[in-house]
């Protein structure tokens, strides 16, 4: 009988984020690093859509994880560590974003290099970042101009990538308000932008 080639197992994915939590309290910094950078992408995006600007988002994402870290006891395992941090990150950008709006300071700056996309030659076309530019700051003024609850409701799901019951736990509501929340926030959406981008 000839031999079945058999692919090369993948490598495991890493210890659970409940094990990396016990090692966290035990004081191993490895298991923090390793939580931080299991989730930082994540927590950066929806930070990002959040608020629209790097900066803004990279001070949300660390005050987060200061506030997550600070609050481990907390920590009580209804929902996955992942839902648990991106309602404090989420929390931290909204808050962020009131104390912009608040002071009356906001800043258009152009997308930041990761979101950008180049032409094959590694150049972008020559009006696709303005383009783009303007596009974003299309869809981040839509996304401001719902309330917060939805926004933030919107974001998690979206950006997230949390399910419906991982929102509800994350912002301790119920799924139907999760699901209507997110009816109105694509329907404002969809009215918002309906005249402004064109397929």
């Amino acid at each position: 009988m000839p031999a079945v080639p058999v692919a090369p197992a993948a490598a495991p994915p890493g210890p659970p984020d409940v094990a990396l939590l016990e090692r966290v309290a035990g004081g191993d910094r490895a298991a923090l690093d390793e939580l931080f950078r299991r989730h930082r992408a994540v927590a950066y995006r929806v930070a990002y859509r959040l608020l629209g600007r790097e900066p803004d988002a990279l001070d949300a994402v660390q005050d987060g994880f200061v506030k997550a870290l600070a609050h481990l006891g907390r920590f009580a395992g209804r929902s996955s560590f992942k839902t648990w941090l991106l309602r404090i990150v989420s929390n931290a950008a909204l808050d962020l974003g009131r104390r912009r709006a608040r002071d009356g300071w906001n800043d258009d700056t152009p997308l930041p290099a990761a979101l950008r996309q180049a032409e094959p030659d590694g150049r972008p076309p020559p009006d696709a970042e303005a383009e783009r530019a303007d596009l974003r700051r299309v869809i981040d003024d839509a996304l401001g101009r719902l309330p917060p609850a939805q926004r933030q409701t919107f974001v998690l799901h979206v950006d997230g990538g949390l399910t419906y019951r991982e929102v509800a736990d994350a912002l301790g509501i119920s799924i139907g308000t999760v699901m209507s929340r997110l009816f109105y926030a694509r329907q404002k959406l969809k009215a918002l932008l309906a005249d402004r981008v064109h397929p």
